[in-house]
């Protein structure tokens, strides 16, 4: 059995942990946030938006597939620091690109750097912990993400379209601080001492006694962050389509991160409590009644940004139950591998999503039209919470009770 981590060293973890959520977030909401310098400087179509907000996301899916398992094989301190290290390398080259077809390939070489970043920082969080207050350590290491998203959003706001550029320079300048301090700070991390190839680890994640549990994940996955991606990246231009100023639409997606921020942390706290099924319950029945909402009627600035901040409570609550859900499904020495698989299917959905939206865009949707064809998706990915995490907390198959 595994010693204990000493509470000292468990808490840098987790603060380690935060700060490389918190880069990818920041990175992840780049795009976003630097749309309208972007469209006032290379003047793209929507096709071209929706190319670059899910160039990353692919190469998001290659990093988190490969980063979980080399995490397996070389220790996830390792492959932490290197994906932080580049894919801060390659946000400095993004700043410099002249074109969107340049950006949307230093975009796509960022995520590769930046997909082996978050598989290791649920699995860091989740084996520095005591199983009483797993989920809650998930939670407080994950809402690094929407905090960086909000600070990505307050310094657009502050420098204005045409500075979109340094928006690049501080998304990578940040996560190379922070790959230097974990590399001489952070407690090393052992490796697996397994051997088997990456097909036999595939291999385990679909046995028979794992093989519907690992399904339901990936499908649940590939919805709820098809669900966020889109928002993130869409939701300022629907808002300003909505009548709503760039001011108004930046404050509504900073209230979607702040309330997805909060919501994300108590819902980590509920998972370990008896108000678990309450808090799923909740979460599972509101998301697809905010996005009717939004697709409904005209209602006024505040409201909109209200239905913002809840909306982006919804939404990252539930990828913090998946999250819980994901690192207790899989035996230590395959967790990387497990947890990547699973984000690996999430960042197929952040490929969907801004592309299913900028699809609606040019076919002549309408914001309200893009707001109720997300309703359908959501109802499915709650169905996928409630099958995963209902029955009781961190759930597992019976061979990963004998682990």
């Amino acid at each position: 059995m595994a010693e204990a981590p000493r509470p000292a060293s468990s808490a840098l973890v987790i603060l380690f942990c935060l700060l490389a959520a918190l880069c990818e977030g920041f990175d992840v909401q780049t795009p976003g946030v630097a749309s309208v310098g972007l469209k006032q400087e290379f003047a793209p179509t929507a096709a071209w938006l929706g190319i670059l907000f899910s160039a990353s996301n692919v190469g998001l899916l290659i990093g988190a597939i490969l980063g979980g398992r080399l995490a397996d094989r070389l220790g996830r301190k390792v492959v932490l620091v290197g994906s932080l290290a580049c894919f801060g390398v390659f946000s400095l080259l993004t700043a410099a690109g002249g074109s969107m077809a340049a950006l949307a390939v230093l975009r796509l070489l960022t995520g590769v750097g930046l997909g082996g970043a978050m598989p290791n920082v649920i699995a860091l969080a989740a084996e520095s912990s005591a199983g009483a207050t797993r989920n809650t350590r998930i939670a407080v290491s994950y809402i690094g993400f929407p905090v960086g998203s909000v600070i990505s959003s307050l310094v657009m706001l502050a420098l204005g379209p045409a500075h979109w550029r340094f928006v690049f320079v501080l998304g990578g300048l940040v996560p190379l601080l922070v790959a230097g301090a974990m590399a001489v700070a952070m407690p090393r991390t052992a490796a697996s001492r397994s051997q088997a190839a990456f097909g036999g680890f595939l291999a385990e994640l679909l046995a028979p006694a794992r093989r519907s549990r690992t399904l339901v994940l990936w499908i649940g996955f590939f919805l709820i962050v098809l669900t966020l991606h889109l928002l993130l990246n869409w939701l300022p231009l629907l808002l300003t389509g909505r009548g709503l100023s760039r001011g108004e639409a930046l404050a509504a997606l900073m209230a979607f991160n702040v309330g997805g921020a909060l919501t994300a942390l108590l819902m980590g706290v509920l998972l370990d409590s008896r108000g678990r099924r309450a808090a799923l319950a909740t979460c599972c029945l509101v998301l697809p009644l905010l996005l009717h909402g939004l697709a409904l009627g005209e209602p006024p600035v505040r409201v909109l940004q209200g239905l913002a901040a809840l909306l982006g409570g919804a939404v990252l609550a539930s990828q913090v139950a998946l999250y819980g859900a994901a690192q207790a499904s899989y035996p230590s020495q395959a967790r990387g591998l497990g947890i990547g698989a699973a984000i690996g299917a999430g960042r197929v959905g952040s490929i969907v999503g801004p592309l299913f939206a900028a699809a609606l865009i040019e076919s002549g949707r309408s914001t309200a039209a893009v707001f109720a064809g997300i309703v359908p998706i959501v109802v499915l990915c709650s169905l996928c919470v409630l099958r995963l995490c209902w029955p009781r907390a961190n759930a597992l198959p019976p061979d990963r009770r004998r682990s």
